[in-house]
């Protein structure tokens, strides 16, 4: 398992990769959450 600073592929075989990518900070989640509000929500 790789380290959650860095992206990085494993290589399972066959052409398939998994595929290891940093957790999201918690300020940019509530952002994109702000400005970007669920779909139908005014209705």
């Amino acid at each position: 398992m790789a380290e959650n600073s860095t992206y990085s592929a494993e290589y399972v075989g066959s052409g398939t990769f998994i595929i290891h990518k940093p957790k999201r900070k918690k300020g940019k989640t509530r952002q994109s959450q702000l400005k970007n509000p669920q779909r139908g929500a005014r209705k």
